[in-house]
């Protein structure tokens, strides 16, 4: 059964190790390989992923103490991140993190969610009730990827 923690500063090399190996693996489905090296480069500054880590202070999933995931919730709503091991995917892990997701969201009473997901993620986040609000084009390191701002509200209907 996956498990759901918080981050530990420690968490940040496999976190990026899972990062750039799904993007390379999974996302090079829907990115050409220009478009995945530019986003998950062999080179990164890991001062600048341990900070932007220690920012979204993501939560790790784990089964049997093997980090298979992560993501993260913003008081805003904003999912800025979510990864499933590539060697992980379609075995849970992705609905423990969107569960945990929710769950948070209610607690924390925010109404509505909302992420900038790849094309590889649409589906599944449509599968969990996101819909697609825009497509937008980011550039990454001098390529373009395309994306989705997709929404998912929460609120409760008081009608």
């Amino acid at each position: 059964m996956t498990q759901i923690r918080s981050y530990q500063p420690k968490d940040a090399n496999a976190l990026w190790y899972l990062f750039f190996s799904t993007v390379r693996m999974i996302n090079i489905k829907d990115y050409s390989l220009a478009q995945v090296t530019a986003w998950a480069p062999e080179s990164f500054d890991m001062t600048v992923w341990e900070n932007k880590m220690a920012s979204i202070q993501p939560f790790i999933a784990e089964l049997d103490g093997v980090i298979v995931g992560y993501a993260d919730l913003q008081p805003d709503g904003l999912i800025d991140h979510f990864f499933c091991h590539h060697a992980y995917q379609g075995k849970g892990v992705g609905r423990a993190l969107m569960n945990y997701i929710f769950s948070l969201a209610d607690e924390r009473k925010i109404p509505r969610l909302y992420s900038h997901v790849s094309i590889t993620a649409k589906p599944f986040f449509e599968h969990f009730g996101f819909f697609t609000e825009s497509e937008q084009t980011v550039e990454i390191r001098g390529e373009a990827l395309s994306n989705f701002n997709m929404v998912r509200p929460l609120a409760k209907s008081t009608c």
